[in-house]
């Protein structure tokens, strides 16, 4: 009560380090404290509400797997799904409350990519248009750490940035706090740029092997003339998309120079490229 007191303008970073210790402490802390931080999360009062979240995001900082675990089950992502739909509290809760949750349910989505529930829940909450666009984290609110972290992070590989995020978070202080998110900011912005680069190779290389297949197909019935007119439309705009697939695996092996087998699979998906487009202009030309 004292963490989430709406009569206080700013937090009471006391109260609040007092309750993260008692989340470790008991054997139940993370299931009991999600249940009283859902219930004031709730609240018609507005900066009761976004006390709590204060408190929600800093036990994610530091109560660990056990509370982690709990925060990614649906029956606390319900609690907060809750507080943005229009079946339940999203009608009278204020913007500024339904935005946090957004941005918090989001940024699980970034730091704990496993955790399927919370992925799913926040694909629902934009399918359902609740959630139109992802949002934009905000410099001066506290987000979770990557704990536990994805493989290959940049805390794993960054030693400096490790050591200082940790003695940012082990701090009481809220400018030291701050700090510690504008840390977190800036490697989310690298993982994400790190994914989206692992996604774009990812879909290239498939689409080579699926386009390429498909060709050599349409390019076997083609040299016996059994392909529909339809079907010739097809092969000319494979042959169109993977003309302009060409660029785009330069793009990605200039990205993966320093990755030797990332590198070698994307040249071995040009060179397959390379062949089918061969292919088709021998075939094509000699009819």
């Amino acid at each position: 009560d004292k963490a989430t007191d709406p009569s206080i303008p700013e937090e009471n970073w006391e109260c609040i380090r007092r309750f993260c210790d008692q989340v470790n402490t008991d054997t139940e802390g993370p299931l009991l404290a999600l249940r009283l931080m859902a219930h004031k999360i709730q609240s018609p009062q507005e900066r009761e509400a976004l006390h709590a979240l204060t408190v929600l995001e800093t036990c994610v900082n530091n109560c660990g797997d056990r509370f982690h675990g709990e925060i990614a089950k649906f029956r606390f992502l319900n609690e907060l799904i809750k507080v943005l739909s229009p079946k339940y509290y999203g009608t009278w809760s204020s913007e500024k409350v339904k935005m946090r949750v957004t941005e918090v349910i989001f940024s699980w989505t970034v730091w704990f990519p496993q955790e399927v529930k919370i992925r799913d829940a926040y694909q629902m909450l934009k399918k359902q248009g609740i959630v139109k666009e992802d949002p934009k984290l905000p410099e001066d609110k506290i987000l979770p750490p990557p704990s536990p972290r994805p493989q290959n992070s940049i805390f794993d590989t960054d030693e400096e940035k490790s050591k200082l995020l940790a003695r940012l978070l082990k701090s009481s202080h809220p400018e030291d706090l701050q700090a510690a998110n504008h840390l977190i900011q800036s490697v989310v912005r690298e993982e994400q740029e790190k994914s989206a680069q692992v996604s774009r190779r990812v879909n290239a290389i498939s689409e080579v092997s699926e386009n390429v297949k498909h060709m050599d197909e349409l390019l076997e019935n083609y040299r016996r003339q059994e392909l529909s007119s339809a079907e010739q439309e097809t092969l000319q705009t494979l042959f169109q998309r993977c003309e302009k697939l060409r660029p785009l695996l330069f793009r990605l092996a200039s990205e993966a120079v320093a990755d030797d087998e990332v590198l070698a699979e994307i040249l071995q998906a040009s060179d397959k490229l390379t062949r089918a487009l061969g292919r088709y202009r021998q075939v094509v030309s000699c009819q």
